[in-house]
């Protein structure tokens, strides 16, 4: 036996599985299994020492058989059992966001308003008046503008967040690290927010620290939670199933990375609800509780995680994925002769393709990527433009800025705070995210009737453009019979209020709510299934960037989202949007057949590892070279 093979045999023998030792060193959609259940291929012994080595233990296709076509298309799709350790980091966002809402809700108030005369001297206004809470007073375009910015930075920090997680440090490290920072600007919060500091008007400085703080450590924790719920599921294949009942069914990674994501988004509007409580807080009591209530809750999230820290399957950071992305792109680039798009664009970075054209090396070194990495990377491309069509969703998703909750404070409220019913988001999606995910899916499923990821998003764009148009015309029934007409926001006459009902909000709020489940709930499933391995926060960062983008766009309407305009502001964004809708669905439809998922099969997997084997020998033979090279060299000298 040759030298190197008694070492190879020896490594192969004794090391153990490569997802143990470097967790991003596979795919969490490429479990290197396909080729491997094809019959007519044999694999020498050495190679499936290799493959045994690498594999999970969930890959075993004699406990997870893999389905037959004739059973892909006989068979019931199910999705299979949830961790429950996702459960747990499921309440971890549940509490974050119960923190993030809590406090973002009542920042309108806050910022616009001024202290309520003959108030507690707290932000409450007088019990039995229609007066708003308030603290700072300065005005509404002010705090429409910071409304956003605090929506802005909440989302594109998350860039930087998820590059930190899946380069340098992990992701709960990351996330550790939000957490810290958030908890410190809660206590900078509610002391900003205390009555004597209130009073003696040196409320913004505290305010400004504290609301630039929560609002990077949402950034950096935000991007890596959902891929660190998603990596708790092992199977990331589907295989047959006999249940209880004797039905012999499929379990669904598709489906369960669904169900995930549902009760994910669920328990994160079970924190937004959160927020009914703060609303309530600064209306009868002050703005020093509407703070604290979120931060009691908040400052109980470094226990828990402490506490599943050993339960956790943490990813290491791997920064050689996102620089093989670059590489790709730029191969790709310059193999297309500069252009930046087209058909089988990214085809043309294979190295297979490559090799057809004698190109072997990249900047003199053998090529570091394979060709199911290239496949990886177009699909990341793909699913970012999808994420492009968010923005002007999310902006008919109950309005720009504060426009809802100043529309509410011109309508008749019997007491109610003016920004109750923006509550009514979560709780509609509370409501019917169970229904989605334990009555409509899975009928839809047993029928075998086909609602893919673009018809599901196409959907919620749709409901999305008829709650804008809700919004359009309850904003002209306001302004018809305001006692100051088309001026009904700064209204002084009499009440100062339309006489119509703020409870006409809900078809608005409830409408765009819904959409919600299957828009974000879509894309989560897209940013995780389709990004390439060490890129699952860098790629969710990005989808979230997006709402940052809205913001941009609220940013810069936010001259015209004052009296008389408001009819547009709502009507405008809903036109744009059933314009976008067309063309989106249209541009993707094809996407609702591909593949949720990919994974290596075991040619492509030995193909990367003996890759791998060549780059690591070329190095230390050229380490090797370079310490003879100094011994001579000491030698003459």
């Amino acid at each position: 036996m040759a030298p190197n093979d008694s070492i190879f045999t020896d490594i192969v023998a004794t090391q153990p599985p490569k997802d143990v030792m470097e967790p991003h060193g596979s795919n969490a959609f490429a479990l290197n299994d396909g080729a491997a259940h094809q019959p007519e291929k044999r694999l020498s012994v050495y190679d499936e020492k290799i493959l045994e080595a690498s594999r999970p233990s969930v890959a075993d296709p004699r406990e997870y058989p893999l389905p037959t076509d004739e059973e892909r298309m006989l068979l019931r799709k199910v999705a299979d059992s949830i961790p429950s350790v996702s459960y747990w980091l499921c309440a971890v966002e549940f509490a974050e966001r119960a923190s993030y809402y809590g406090v973002q809700t009542v920042f309108s108030n806050f910022l616009e308003f001024p202290l309520p005369q003959d108030g507690n001297g707290a932000g409450a206004p007088p019990g039995g008046t229609q007066e708003t809470a308030g603290a700072l007073g300065r005005g509404e375009q002010f705090a429409n503008a910071f409304v956003l910015l605090f929506a802005f930075l909440s989302y594109s920090v998350p860039i930087y967040g998820g590059y930190v997680a899946d380069v340098q440090l992990g992701r709960y490290k990351t996330i550790m690290i939000g957490v810290l920072i958030c908890g410190v600007a809660h206590l900078i919060m509610i002391g900003g927010a205390a009555p004597s500091v209130l009073q003696a008007g040196k409320g913004m400085a505290p305010f400004l620290i504290s609301f630039f703080m929560l609002a990077f450590g949402a950034g950096m924790f935000k991007p890596n939670i959902a891929p660190t719920v998603l990596d708790q599921y092992a199977h990331q294949h589907e295989y047959t199933k006999v249940l209880k009942s004797g039905e012999k069914v499929i379990m669904d990674p598709e489906a369960t990375i669904q169900r995930v994501m549902l009760i994910f988004y669920g328990l994160i509007n079970v924190g937004a609800f959160f927020a009914l409580a703060t609303t309530y807080c600064e209306k009868d009591v002050g703005y020093w509780l509407a703070y604290l209530t979120p931060g009691i809750l908040y400052f109980l999230l470094p226990i828990l995680l402490i506490v599943l820290n050993k339960h956790i399957v943490k990813k290491a950071p791997d920064g050689s994925v996102l620089t093989n992305v670059f590489k790709i792109t730029g191969m790709a680039i310059k193999q297309n002769n500069f252009k930046f798009w087209g058909k089988g664009y990214f085809d043309a970075a294979k190295p297979s393709v490559l090799a057809a054209k004698s190109i072997t090396t990249f900047n003199g070194k053998p090529i570091p990527w394979t060709d199911s990495m290239v496949d990886d990377t177009a699909r990341t491309y793909a699913a970012c433009t999808v994420f492009l069509y968010f923005p002007i969703w999310y902006n008919n998703d109950g309005g720009i800025g504060n426009i809802l909750t100043n529309q509410g404070a011109a309508m008749t409220t019997n007491g109610a705070p003016n920004d109750l019913l923006s509550n009514f988001n979560p709780l509609t999606i509370i409501v019917v995210i169970p229904i989605l995910s334990y009555v409509i899916y899975p009928m839809l499923r047993k029928y075998k009737i086909k609602f893919g990821r673009i018809s599901r998003i196409t959907f919620g764009f749709i409901l999305a453009t008829i709650s804008g148009v809700i919004g359009a015309i309850v904003q002209w029934r306001v302004y018809e019979t305001s006692p100051c007409g088309y001026y009904a926001s700064t209204c002084s006459i009499g009440n100062g209020v339309s006489p119509i009902s703020i409870w006409w909000q809900i078809p608005n709020v409830a409408l765009g709510a819904i959409s919600e489940c299957f828009c974000n709930v879509t894309a989560y499933e897209i940013a995780y299934a389709r990004s390439p391995k060490g890129m699952k926060a860098v790629v969710m960062s990005l989808f979230l960037f997006n709402t940052a983008l809205a913001t941009a766009l609220g940013e810069v309407l936010t001259p015209v989202t004052v009296d008389p305009y408001l009819i547009w502001v709502w009507a405008g964004l809903a036109i744009a949007l059933a314009v976008q809708t067309i063309i989106f669905y249209w541009t993707y439809r094809k996407m609702d057949n591909d593949k949720f998922m990919t994974y290596e099969d075991d040619e492509e997997f030995l193909e990367e590892y003996r890759r791998d084997s060549l780059v690591d020998q070329t190095i230390d033979s050229t380490k090797s070279e370079g310490r003879i090279q100094r011994s001579d060299e000491g030698k003459v000298g």
